[in-house]
């Protein structure tokens, strides 16, 4: 699956700029299902930057485990969610040295949440890469309850949490790794547009 190609928006919203190999330095890398195909192909273009990195994988039904298991990363450890690799993520971010690099690949929802926790585990900026492959579902915060739903693929969409009916924004909270959703019938309530597909 090719790199996704977002059209242009407003300025909080995330660029993938694309993984490129930083050489055989320590690395922490984090994929979720098609993102392992990015993963793939960086090792494609430099074998060396598997030799010291930690490589953990959310397969979420994709079948590239096996393959990726077979790059020769220094550890490698699948993972069933985010939230069941958070723990060990964030010691591989504690115990990070100097230099370290961070690859992530996969879905907007796992980018920012992976993002948010190295940049608040103090990893510089400029030492995360990152490249988005697969589903452009959205992880939503709705700015009301403060709930977040994840893989959101429909502009408006019903907060998970509140029910209310949510506009899709570009606005992105690096903070908090998330979209940011407000009610959409607030002045008109119980008028409603459409529901349409999100694009990229």
């Amino acid at each position: 699956m090719p790199r996704t190609e977002f059209s242009p928006s407003i300025a909080s919203r995330p660029v993938y700029a694309g993984l490129t190999s930083q050489g055989a330095t320590p690395a922490i890398m984090l994929a979720d299902a098609e993102g392992a195909e990015a993963l793939i192909d960086l090792a494609g273009q430099d074998a060396s930057v598997m030799d010291r990195a930690h490589l953990i994988y959310i397969p979420a039904g994709a079948p590239h485990g096996p393959r990726l298991a077979a790059l020769g990363a220094r550890l490698y450890h699948e993972a069933p969610s985010f939230a069941a690799c958070l723990e060990r993520y964030r010691q591989a971010l504690a115990e990070a040295h100097m230099g370290s690099q961070l690859y992530l690949a996969g879905t907007e929802g796992l980018i920012g949440q992976a993002t948010a926790e190295a940049l608040a585990a103090g990893l510089p900026a400029d030492a995360i890469h990152t490249e988005h492959r697969g589903s452009v579902a959205r992880r939503m915060q709705c700015v009301h309850c403060k709930g977040v739903t994840e893989n959101v693929t429909t502009d408006p969409f019903i907060c998970a949490h509140c029910g209310l009916t949510l506009f899709v924004r570009d606005h992105f909270s690096r903070r908090l790794g998330a979209f940011q959703g407000v009610c959409v019938d607030a002045e008109t309530p119980g008028i409603v547009p459409p529901a349409q597909e999100i694009k990229p």
